[in-house]
C-alpha cells in the first residue's frame, strides 16, 4: 500500500542549495580551520554563488516565461523561490562580510598580513602606486552610458562612477593580479592593497574635468544556459562555440552591487542597464571573492594551512610492472585525493605502448587543460590503436576545453563522438581490449570521478580497476551504445542509466520494505552528492513509514524532508563539508544479512537516473567490499565535520567540543590507507 506525499514533503532544491553554501560558508567561520583555508573556503562560497545565479536564477527566470495556467498545474512558483532566493543570499552576504571584516582581517593583521585601502598608504607606497598605475593600468576604458549602450561583461568587476552632475561611468577594473604587494620598512611584515584601490586613488586621473560624487563596485552575472538549436544543421561541437559566444549577452541574473552607495546612484544603475529591482543585490566593498584562493600565505607559518597531506602510494599498484597481470589477479580500489591519480594514466600509458591491446574507449566529463592521461591517448592513437573518446560538449563551463581537446584527439586520427542529443553522459568509464593468448580480454575502469588530474586532488572519489568479464562485456556494451551500435543495452549486472538504473534501485528499496514488514533487519545506507528525484524521495518515506532504517550523506542539497512524524521517523541524515569535496557515490541495502553495494557515477536526481548515461557497478570483491564499508562506516560516523540536516535546516554540526573521541574522516581516512601500506 503507498503513503499519501504532498507537495509540501518535497523541499525546494534552489532553497535546499543554499543550505549546502552556507556549509561552505559555515567552514568560512569555524575558527578549527587554519587562516588561509578559511579565506578559501569564502572564495569557494562566493564561486558556488556566482554560479548558482548564472544557472539556477536564470532557470527560475524562465520558468516565469511559461503561463500562470501551466505553472500553477505544475506547482511551479518561480516569484516566491527568488524571493526567498534573494532574502536568504542577503542574510548570508551579512554574514560573509563580517566573517571576513570581523574574523579574517584581524587574524591576517595578527599574523603581520596587513590589506591596506586607498586611505591608509604611506609616503613611499604612494609613490609605488603612482608608478605601477602609470605602468602598469593608466590605459583603462570608460564607459559613457550617455553616449553608447554600455555592455558589462558577464563577471567582470567594474566600478560605477557617478559624478555631481548625475552622470554615470563605468570603469572596468583589471583583475589578472588582484592582490598587489607593497613596499614596506618593516622585516617580517607583509602589506597588500587590491588593485581596487590602486585604480580607486588614481581614479581623478581618468575624469580630470569632472567632479566624483560616488564610487562603487557592481558585477553582472548573465544566464549561463546554452539554448541549442535542435534543428541546427551543422556539428553540435561548432553550434555550442557559436552559443558560447552568446553567454556573455546572456540575460542579467544579478548585478551585484557595493552597498554603501546611495539610493539615486542604484536607480541610475538600474535604468541604464535595464534591469529590475529584483535583479540588484546589495554586497561589500569588494566583490569576486573568489579570486582569494589564489591569495598565497606569505609567512614561514605552516599553522595557517591544512597540514600536508601527500598523496599516498598504492599498496599493490605502486609495486606493480604490469598493470594487466596485476589487475587480471585482483580487481584493484583507488581513492582520491588520498592516493597518487597516476595509477589511471600509467595504465593508460602502458596500453599506449602494449602491442597486444587493440582498442581503447572512453568517456570523458570534464576534461584537464593539462592532462597525462590526454597524452597517453595521443600516444596511443599515434601507435596505431583503435581508440574511441567520447566527450561530453555540453559539460557546463567546461565546453570549450573540451571541444579544444575533442579536436586535438580528432585531429590524431581517434574516433570522436560528441554528446549525444538531448542526453548528457556522466558516466566516467573505460575499457581497453587487449589479446591474450588470441582471445580479445577487457580492463574496465569505473569511477565516481572525472578523468581530470586538478580536480583528483581535491575531490573525494572510488576508482575501481577490474578485468571481470561479467563488468567488462557490459562497459562494453555502454560504448555501443554511446558509438550508436546499440539502442538498449541488455545487462544483467551493472547499473546503466537510463536504461535500467531506477528499476533496479526501486527493487532493492522494495525487498528492504518487505523485509522490514516480515520482521527482518532492514536498512539503506546511500551516500551520494545530492538527492531530488521526487520518486527516489517517495521511496525513501515509504521505506521509513515500513521500518526501514535510512541512513544518508549527502552533501549537496535535500530535498527529502527529515524528522517528520509519519513521514521520515527512520530517516537520518548527516553533511560533511571538509578540506575535500565529496563526491562519491555508494549505495548500500542490507538485502537480509548479505549486503549488496554499488558504486558510480549516479546521485539520486532525476537527471542522473532518466536524462543522463550513468554507470554503477556491483561491489563482489570481498576486499574492496570491506575497504569500501570501513571508509563509508568512518563518513557516517564522523562528529567534527558533519552537520545534521534536521528539520530546521540549522546545519548543526554533529559533534561539539566536548565529544569524545572526535572522528574527523578525511584525516582517519588517510591514516586508515596509509596504515595498509
Amino acid at each position: 500500500m503507498g503513503i499519501d506525499i504532498q507537495e509540501e514533503a518535497y523541499l525546494q532544491r534552489d532553497i535546499n542549495w543554499l543550505r549546502f553554501n552556507h556549509r561552505v560558508l559555515q567552514e568560512a567561520k569555524d575558527l578549527r580551520n587554519p587562516l588561509f583555508e578559511r579565506i578559501k573556503f569564502l572564495a569557494i562560497f562566493s564561486s558556488n554563488l556566482d554560479e548558482f545565479f548564472k544557472v539556477r536564477v536564470s532557470n527560475l527566470r524562465q520558468i516565469k516565461k511559461i503561463d500562470r495556467h501551466t505553472r500553477k498545474r505544475l506547482h511551479l512558483r518561480p516569484n516566491k523561490t527568488l524571493k526567498q532566493i534573494l532574502s536568504e543570499v542577503n542574510e548570508q552576504q551579512i554574514d560573509f562580510g563580517a566573517i571576513f571584516n570581523n574574523q579574517i582581517i584581524p587574524e591576517l593583521a595578527s599574523n603581520n598580513i596587513f590589506f591596506l585601502s586607498s586611505s591608509q598608504y604611506s609616503n613611499e607606497q604612494i609613490d609605488f602606486i603612482n608608478a605601477y598605475f602609470k605602468k602598469e593600468i593608466n590605459k583603462l576604458e570608460v564607459l559613457n552610458p550617455a553616449t553608447l549602450t554600455p555592455h558589462l561583461e558577464d563577471g567582470v568587476l567594474y566600478f560605477s562612477i557617478l559624478t555631481t552632475v548625475n552622470q554615470l561611468y563605468f570603469v572596468k577594473i583589471p583583475t589578472d593580479k588582484r592582490f598587489i604587494p607593497l613596499p614596506n620598512s618593516k622585516d617580517n611584515e607583509f602589506y597588500y592593497t587590491m588593485i581596487d584601490d590602486i585604480v580607486t586613488y588614481q581614479v581623478n586621473l581618468l575624469f580630470k574635468d569632472k567632479e566624483i560624487a560616488e564610487i562603487g563596485e557592481i558585477k553582472l552575472s548573465r544566464d549561463a544556459e546554452l539554448y541549442l538549436d535542435e534543428d541546427y544543421e551543422g556539428a553540435l561541437a561548432e553550434q555550442i562555440y557559436d552559443a558560447l559566444k552568446q553567454r556573455d549577452v546572456g540575460q542579467p541574473t544579478r548585478l551585484l552591487y557595493d552597498a554603501s552607495i546611495s539610493k539615486e546612484h542604484r536607480k541610475l544603475l538600474r535604468h541604464t542597464l535595464h534591469i529590475g529591482k529584483v535583479d540588484l543585490m546589495p554586497g561589500g566593498k569588494y566583490h569576486n571573492f573568489s579570486d582569494f584562493m589564489s591569495f598565497k600565505n606569505p609567512t614561514s607559518n605552516k599553522e595557517l594551512e591544512f597540514e600536508d597531506q601527500p598523496n599516498l602510494d598504492h599498496p599493490t599498484l605502486s609495486k606493480s610492472k604490469d598493470y594487466f597481470k596485476t589487475i587480471s589477479e585482483k580487481d584493484q580500489l583507488v581513492h582520491f585525493p588520498y592516493q597518487k591519480f597516476d595509477y589511471v594514466s600509467k595504465l593508460m600509458e602502458q596500453a599506449a605502448s602494449d602491442p597486444n591491446v587493440t582498442h581503447i574507449k572512453i568517456s570523458l566529463y570534464r576534461i584537464a587543460k593539462t592532462s597525462a592521461l590526454n597524452t597517453a591517448l595521443l600516444k596511443a592513437v599515434e601507435a596505431g590503436k583503435d581508440v574511441t573518446i567520447f566527450i561530453e560538449a555540453q559539460a557546463r563551463f567546461d565546453e570549450a576545453n573540451n571541444i579544444k581537446w575533442g579536436k586535438a584527439f580528432s585531429d590524431k586520427g581517434a574516433n570522436v563522438i560528441y554528446s549525444i542529443p538531448n542526453i548528457k553522459v556522466h558516466s566516467k568509464i573505460f575499457l581497453i581490449k587487449r589479446l591474450e593468448n588470441n582471445i580479445s580480454k577487457g580492463y574496465a575502469y569505473i569511477s565516481t570521478g572525472n578523468f581530470n588530474e586538478n580536480t583528483s586532488k581535491i575531490y573525494v572519489d572510488h576508482g575501481i580497476f577490474t578485468a571481470e568479464n561479467k563488468i567488462t562485456s557490459e562497459i562494453e556494451k555502454v560504448f555501443d551504445v554511446l558509438e550508436r551500435k546499440l539502442i538498449i543495452p541488455k545487462n544483467k549486472h551493472i547499473l546503466i542509466s537510463p536504461f535500467n538504473t531506477r528499476l533496479q534501485f526501486n527493487t532493492l528499496i522494495d525487498n528492504e520494505i518487505q523485509n522490514a514488514r516480515d520482521g527482518k533487519k532492514a536498512k539503506i545506507t546511500a551516500k551520494m552528492n545530492s538527492l531530488h528525484d521526487k520518486r527516489m524521495i517517495h521511496k525513501l518515506y515509504e521505506a521509513s513509514n515500513a521500518g526501514v532504517e535510512v541512513r544518508l550523506l549527502i552533501r549537496g542539497f535535500c530535498c527529502l524532508v527529515p524528522e517528520t512524524k509519519g513521514l521520515s521517523d527512520h530517516i537520518y541524515i548527516t553533511s560533511i563539508v571538509d578540506r575535500y569535496l565529496e563526491h562519491g557515490r555508494i549505495y548500500c541495502f542490507e538485502n537480509g544479512g548479505n549486503e549488496i553495494m554499488f558504486v558510480g557515477s549516479a546521485d539520486w536526481m532525476t537527471r542522473n537516473l532518466d536524462y543522463r548515461i550513468e554507470v554503477l557497478i556491483p561491489i563482489k570483491d570481498t576486499d574492496i567490499y570491506k575497504e569500501l564499508k570501513h571508509i563509508l562506516n568512518l563518513q557516517l560516523d564522523d562528529n567534527v565535520k558533519a552537520r545534521v540536516l534536521d528539520a530546521n535546516f540549522t546545519n548543526t554540526y554533529v559533534g561539539n567540543d566536548q565529544s569524545d573521541p572526535k572522528l574527523r574522516s578525511q584525516y582517519e581516512i588517510y591514516d586508515y590507507l596509509k596504515n595498509k601500506l
